[in-house]
């Protein structure tokens, strides 16, 4: 399925790993990344739909419009487009028995193969024609549609509005519409569909086109706090640290890392992990991340740089309830995490070391098609960046596995304002995970 991608930025990194030592940065050079070209709207992709039901030719045909990249994806919509279709009905002889023709779009959480564990979130209902001349119809330039039976060739083009929020059940909470979302390993899922129902009389049976859909919300960040940030953006110079620029930080809470080195030599690390602050990002650009190590032996200091052990990963934790209604409260929340990016790093060419500390600086690559942060009933997204405990053969750790975990926001567009850039020198690898 074709996701919402960032408008792209530059990226100036090569392929291929460099082992992370103090030794001087290789020389790289950045392009000015503000500059987009304006492109001009892509024509809508179209999905045909046909039914034959055995006739030589399809007596029904939809044709749905859409943002998808290819007419053999699923048809693809963002936050604010409509569903434009055009629907194609044959009755050569007329058609008596058709007693209406309607469109239904449904957005739904599903958690189990029982009924009770599928819960309806979205239902629209387009009526498009009916027998009786009281209903309402949509428009149509065809002559066969006027009566009260189809005849000839029936043309309706309609235009389906998806609503930003929705309320489920009975609760009065406005949720925003989740984007789609379905993974093998997983027993939740979150899908759309539009259904062509037509409906006929007791001795006929009823005709349907369904097909799935994509959707993507439309989230962005907050307004930058740091000003400082934007202009190293805009002028293509590194990213402030946290003791110049405080504000553009959000510090975690000093954890310390205990072991021993080499014959049973007790070790005592302590670490700190700050991230740039919003804690909201974009997915298919990066997180930045400051890292900063203090241990009165050097020599376990040398040892954690020189092994890649600092493990900073974006995790996504996927939670729903597989109960029905208000038996949902009842029943303990599933649970799911997986990790989808692992920080990268390099010594900070803008802090001075000394010989009881290390300042690294890093970033978090986010796939660009990752699952935004989403909550909608019962059904959730969140993110985390966790800092794991160093595991190496010459520092034996006695901390426990997480040593630091914060919640972050991942979104599916760029605030306004310069948009972030890759620091990462050309000799490390960014698609490490």
């Amino acid at each position: 399925m074709d996701t919402l991608s960032p408008p792209p930025y530059r990226r100036h990194s090569r392929q291929g790993q460099a082992p992370l030592s103090g030794s001087e940065l290789p020389r790289y050079t950045r392009r000015n990344t503000l500059v987009h070209p304006v492109v001009p709207p892509r024509e809508p992709t179209l999905h045909v739909f046909p039914l034959s039901d055995g006739r030589p030719r399809p007596w029904l045909v939809l044709t749905i419009g859409s943002s998808a990249k290819s007419a053999k994806s699923l048809p693809l919509f963002y936050e604010k487009e409509n569903i434009n279709a055009t629907l194609e009905l044959r009755a050569d002889k007329g058609d008596s028995s058709i007693q209406s023709v309607i469109a239904m779009v449904r957005g739904r959480i599903i958690t189990g193969p029982r009924a009770d564990e599928t819960v309806t979130f979205l239902t629209i209902i387009h009526p498009i024609w009916a027998r009786s001349t009281e209903t309402p119809r949509t428009p149509s330039p065809s002559e066969g549609v006027s009566g009260t039976k189809l005849f000839g060739d029936c043309v309706w083009n309609f235009s389906i509005p998806l609503p930003k929020k929705v309320s489920v059940g009975k609760s009065n909470m406005q949720y925003r519409l989740p984007e789609t979302f379905s993974e093998r390993d997983l027993a939740a899922s979150v899908q759309y569909d539009l259904t062509i129902h037509i409906s006929r009389g007791k001795l006929r049976s009823d005709s349907q086109i369904r097909t799935p859909f994509g959707y993507v919300p439309s989230s962005k960040p907050d307004p930058p706090t740091s000003v400082l940030r934007q202009l190293a953006y805009q002028q293509n110079l590194p990213i402030p640290p946290p003791s110049a620029d405080p504000r553009g930080w959000k510090t975690l809470g000093t954890c310390r890392a205990k072991g021993t080195i080499l014959q049973n030599r007790p070790a005592d690390v302590q670490c700190t992990l700050s991230l740039a602050s919003p804690l909201c990002y974009t997915r298919g650009s990066i997180i930045p991340c400051s890292f900063s190590l203090s241990s009165r032996d050097p020599q376990a200091l040398d040892m954690i740089m020189a092994s890649d052990c600092i493990e900073v990963h974006l995790q996504r934790k996927v939670a729903y309830s597989c109960a029905p209604g208000l038996e949902k409260r009842k029943v303990a929340e599933q649970e799911s995490f997986r990790e989808f990016g692992k920080a990268v790093w390099w010594p900070s060419p803008t802090i001075q070391r000394d010989p009881y500390t290390r300042h690294l600086d890093g970033e978090i690559k986010i796939p660009k098609d990752l699952r935004p942060t989403s909550l909608i009933d019962h059904f959730s997204i969140s993110y985390s960046v966790i800092l794991r405990s160093f595991n190496i053969p010459a520092l034996k750790s006695v901390s426990s596995e997480v040593l630091l975990s914060e919640p972050v926001e991942i979104v599916t567009t760029f605030a306004r304002g310069p948009r972030p850039l890759v620091y990462s020198p050309p000799a490390y690898d960014l698609t490490r995970s």
